[in-house]
């Protein structure tokens, strides 16, 4: 008695070459240039349309997944950004931004501390209408789809670059008045250092004059550095809330705002005591120049 294998499927030396070529150009091209009205192309769809055009009169969804594959070609996915405005503006405050993190070990044990403050506003607080069901064996989580709207938390948090420790609190509005109210204990934390450098975007409640006007008075010690304009990317703080996010935010399910607030009370600590460790950030001001100067060429 023999044993059958189905054969591993191997695109380059059985599907021929021209064709090939024909699908990659075809996954290249928007289908509204083939004169379609879909928005992007999945493994289906061209595998559909290669063979309504007679590229490949019996080719195979997964055929096509496999010779995208080669290619490295995702035609499913997509990503946004947002350029920012390439002048001297920009050069000056990234370059200020990123010298903190370059120096801030060093900063550091001159008693000087780099921080980085970012909010998270409007987060929903879910409450699922039925019990999450666990996961069992053969099983994965299951989850009801239907939620109750508990209210919404805005959520403050500052990094210390060099050590990667946060803090977070939470505010009723985020607003100018909030988040000065907040700034004290923010500081507080470094009462002791020679010089606080404050990184943070250009959000209206960080760049309101009463704002200047505070930190100027109460706390002359403290250089504020905003990033340039559409490029909040450079503040490590948003790494943070990423992180943040995945590990207490993502999945959660609270019966009320008040224990959603305690939830987040609690969890930075967690945090720290898990995950705290510095960023790895390997954009320096050279790569800034080079960047820029690519782009502006």
């Amino acid at each position: 008695m023999s044993c059958w294998m189905r054969p591993a499927p191997a695109v380059r030396g059985s599907f021929p070459p021209l064709q090939r070529v024909e699908v990659e150009q075809l996954a290249c091209c928007e289908p509204a240039g083939v004169g379609l009205q879909m928005m992007h192309w999945s493994t289906r769809s061209l595998a559909l349309v290669a063979r309504r055009r007679g590229i490949a009169p019996t080719l195979s969804h997964s055929t096509v997944a496999l010779i995208l594959r080669e290619a490295d070609l995702q035609p499913h996915r997509t990503r946004y950004w947002k350029t920012p405005t390439l002048d001297d503006t920009f050069r000056h405050k990234a370059a200020q931004v990123l010298w903190c993190y370059e120096q801030a070990r060093q900063l550091a044990q001159r008693n000087e501390v780099v921080v980085c403050v970012d909010e998270k506003p409007n987060i929903q607080v879910l409450h699922g209408e039925q019990p999450v069901r666990p996961m069992q064996p053969g099983l994965i989580e299951r989850r009801e789809f239907e939620y109750v709207r508990r209210g919404t938390v805005n959520l403050l948090v500052k990094l210390v670059v060099h050590s990667g420790r946060m803090r977070s609190w939470h505010l009723e509005r985020n607003n100018g008045e909030c988040l000065r109210a907040v700034l004290p204990r923010l500081l507080g934390d470094h009462r002791d250092a020679r010089r606080i450098h404050l990184i943070w975007d250009n959000a209206p409640s960080h760049t309101a004059g009463q704002t200047h006007d505070f930190l100027r008075t109460h706390y002359p010690h403290v250089r504020v550095l905003f990033t340039p304009a559409h490029a909040s990317w450079l503040n490590q703080a948003e790494l943070l809330l990423r992180a943040f996010a995945e590990r207490y935010l993502r999945r959660g399910d609270w019966a009320s705002r008040d224990e959603f607030v305690e939830h987040l009370d609690a969890s930075w600590p967690e945090y720290n005591r898990f995950y705290a460790h510095p960023f790895t950030w390997s954009w320096t001001r050279a790569k800034m120049h080079s960047w820029v100067d690519r782009h502006l060429s």
